[in-house]
């Protein structure tokens, strides 16, 4: 239990943070996909785009920009999104999908990761398990978030 602490860390916050700060999860689960795109074809190009845009700026480690690329449109998409969960029930409704939120951060997360930390975690029986969850956590995760701002949508109609 000790040595997952880490995981469970970057589990658990996120979920802590949405619900109680009343974030549309749903919204953040596809910022998090439009982050995986961002560092997987801005990313190898980002480090000589900063460099041209800022020539005086040091050099940052891939590592480190990738997990900005990542996290940058789930956490704007947080701040602009706090409090946009109203009512008891949307809240509880919004759980399920903060909780693939975790889930699917941690799967993004960990592998951009510094090599020492990173491989710490892949040695843990918890990651083992959550990368066999891994299909099911986006399959899941972007069919109710979908659903979900569909459904949001549908009621702002009437």
């Amino acid at each position: 239990m000790p040595q997952n602490i880490e995981l469970l860390a970057a589990i658990i916050l996120p979920i802590v943070l949405i619900t109680f700060l009343r974030i549309n999860a749903p919204m953040v689960f596809l910022s998090l996909c439009l982050g995986r795109v961002l560092v997987e074809y801005v990313g190898p190009e980002a480090n000589s785009l900063i460099t041209f845009v800022m020539p005086n700026a040091g050099a940052m480690s891939l590592s480190t920009l990738q997990i900005l690329l990542l996290l940058v449109p789930a956490g704007l998409t947080s701040f602009f999104m706090i409090f946009s969960v109203k009512g008891r029930l949307k809240v509880m409704l919004n759980i399920l999908p903060a909780t693939l939120v975790g889930l699917f951060m941690a799967l993004l997360l960990v592998p951009l990761l510094p090599p020492g930390l990173r491989e710490s975690i892949h040695a843990q029986a918890l990651w083992h398990q959550l990368e066999k969850l891994q299909p099911l956590i986006v399959g899941t995760g972007g069919v109710i978030s979908l659903a979900l701002l569909w459904v949001h949508h549908h009621a702002q109609k009437k």
